[in-house]
């Protein structure tokens, strides 16, 4: 990201002006970033002094604070369409990229053991998968022994843009699942255990045996899950890891939706993970706390500038540099002040 990084660290001044002094600022939303976000904060905090407060209250707590204006950013998996966005007066910009991934609690089974698809997953979380021994799994795992275990599928409790992602990605390869459950932040589960968070759904997970859930990798790694391998969209059997992610999310058309609110669910190539996942900023176009909103943006700036490699060395994947370039151009067009003067300038 060499030109950006150029490009951001020459115009870091032109949000400067509007925080001469360190401004802490607010967040709240989705779970699937907050490891992520906690480290950026971190080292921002170090090198400016100006610290963020991020609730990781999962996407639709997130979109009620940003509408509230309670906070001076909010945070979602699930990207508001266009409609929405201009009644609110929002901003929306992806900020990073992961994936999500199932878990699973099982004696005998190492990391990466296991295989599974997406038809697999969603009859399991249909209610009509129960047995670990069962048939279809057993066919996806030959070789392995399969213990005769009831499956305790775990899922989440509250309104997430994970549960979006995950719930795409099921409706797109079972036409059973897109006609009986759907797809929504928030959805009626026909079974499964309820929990809150990536968190909950990871500890969770790692408390109960035979127990299977679907988590952002961060979660999966520092909680010392065991992963499944999956079979993607070209028929090949994909680990979850930074290759698989960055094939999935390479052939992006981000400009094809508004607020860049692409789902990278099920994406083609030999190499793709078929469960990669963005997560989106919702900002106000004319905010309120025009200083707070300034240091969002520079803080943002910063992660875009410096945070690579923070966020490879927790299995996420970076803007690409095209997409970033767009994001400052929309800063610069479209978030500005009561007077109408830009809060963020790449001419400064």
């Amino acid at each position: 990201m060499k030109f950006t990084k150029i490009a951001l660290m020459a115009t870091a001044f032109a949000l400067t002006s509007w925080t001469a002094h360190a401004v802490d600022i607010s967040g709240a939303g989705a779970t699937f970033p907050y490891p992520i976000y906690a480290k950026w904060a971190d080292a921002y905090k170090k090198e400016t002094g100006s610290g963020l407060n991020y609730q990781s209250i999962g996407s639709g707590g997130g979109i009620k604070q940003i509408k509230a204006k309670t906070v001076t950013f909010g945070a979602t998996d699930a990207p508001l369409p266009g409609k929405e966005l201009d009644e609110s007066g929002l901003a929306q910009f992806p900020a990073v990229m992961g994936a999500i991934v199932p878990v699973v609690n099982l004696e005998g089974i190492k990391p990466g053991d296991l295989t599974l698809d997406g038809p697999t997953i969603a009859k399991i979380y249909l209610g009509e998968i129960k047995s670990w021994d069962d048939p279809a799994i057993a066919k996806l795992n030959t070789g392995i022994k399969l213990p005769k275990q009831a499956i305790v599928p775990v899922r989440r409790s509250d309104g997430s843009g994970t549960t979006y992602n995950f719930a795409y990605y099921l409706a797109d390869i079972s036409p059973e699942w897109k006609t009986k459950v759907g797809v929504s932040t928030a959805l009626q589960w026909p079974v499964g255990i309820g929990a809150k968070g990536n968190e909950g759904v990871a500890g969770n997970v790692a408390q109960t045996k035979g127990a299977i859930g679907y988590v952002e990798y961060a979660y999966a790694k520092q909680n010392k899950l065991l992963h499944t391998k999956m079979i993607n969209k070209a028929g090949k059997t994909v680990e979850p890891n930074s290759a698989s992610f960055q094939a999935a999310a390479a052939n992006a058309d981000w400009n094809s939706q508004p607020g860049y609110g692409v789902i990278l669910a099920n994406q083609p190539g030999d190499q793709s993970w078929p469960m990669t996942a963005a997560t989106w900023i919702l900002l106000y176009k004319k905010p309120v706390d025009v200083a707070a909103t300034a240091e969002a943006l520079k803080f943002f700036a910063w992660s875009f500038a410096k945070g690579d490699k923070m966020a490879e060395d927790l299995d996420y994947v970076p803007m690409p540099d095209k997409v970033v370039n767009d994001i400052l151009k929309m800063w610069s067009t479209e978030i500005k002040d009561a007077g109408g003067k830009p809060l963020y300038s790449p001419t400064n």
